[in-house]
């Protein structure tokens, strides 16, 4: 292996925890309502459906935002902002208390270090905004370490089209023969992956799965 691309949300970057974290601190303030495991579930469902809509070009990365409040906001009983505006300003409270919560995964530095130590270029490929997944980089310490970040955004393609593997091998200076992607989404981090040529690693964290055993294993 000549180099190595990592996912990043819910890989390096712990999204979930992040997420949860935020949305027990935004929805209390803005509803003074406590936040339970079936609303946390209902938000990720909503966010799943709505950003995949921006992921295949039907909505803007801001206008899923919006899409999402316009689903999860009556389920807490508050009104709809009269404007695309002032739901702007409801997600920005959302986002605020995310960014707050933002963390990498203990184990994401320890492999990325030893992924150099191997000598691998490393390279992270992201189904995200360009601009947030970056600061996300800086953020958890890790941007240092890293020599390419593509995200669907500024490669024109989403996981798991081809493209956007061989792009960021190219990005890399790699054939995708000499490439490992790693990451916990099994479709578009795997199975996408090594249907581009690349070697994929598939990690499992609930099977005791952790990124330095998968460095070290290839």
């Amino acid at each position: 292996m000549k180099a190595v691309i990592f996912d990043l949300d819910d890989t390096l970057f712990d999204h979930t925890s992040s997420a949860i974290a935020g949305l027990r601190a935004w929805v209390p303030v803005l509803t003074g309502l406590e936040v339970d495991d079936e609303l946390v579930a209902t938000w990720f469902d909503i966010e799943g459906r709505q950003y995949g809509r921006w992921l295949t070009g039907e909505l803007t990365h801001q206008g899923q935002r919006r899409a999402r409040l316009h689903e999860f906001l009556p389920l807490l009983g508050q009104p709809l902002p009269a404007t695309d505006e002032e739901l702007d300003r409801v997600f920005a409270g959302y986002l605020d208390e995310y960014r707050a919560s933002w963390t990498a995964f203990p184990d994401a530095r320890p492999a990325l270090e030893v992924a150099r130590g191997n000598g691998w270029r490393i390279g992270v490929l992201t189904n995200g905004n360009t601009v947030q997944q970056n600061a996300k980089l800086v953020a958890i310490g890790l941007a240092d370490l890293v020599d390419v970040v593509s995200t669907s955004e500024a490669l024109g393609f989403s996981k798991p089209a081809i493209e956007a593997y061989h792009l960021t091998c190219e990005a890399l200076g790699t054939d995708p023969a000499e490439t490992l992607m790693i990451g916990d989404n099994l479709d578009l981090d795997v199975l996408g992956a090594r249907a581009a040529g690349l070697t994929a690693e598939h990690l499992d964290r609930a099977a005791g799965i952790s990124l330095a055993h998968l460095v070290r294993a290839v």
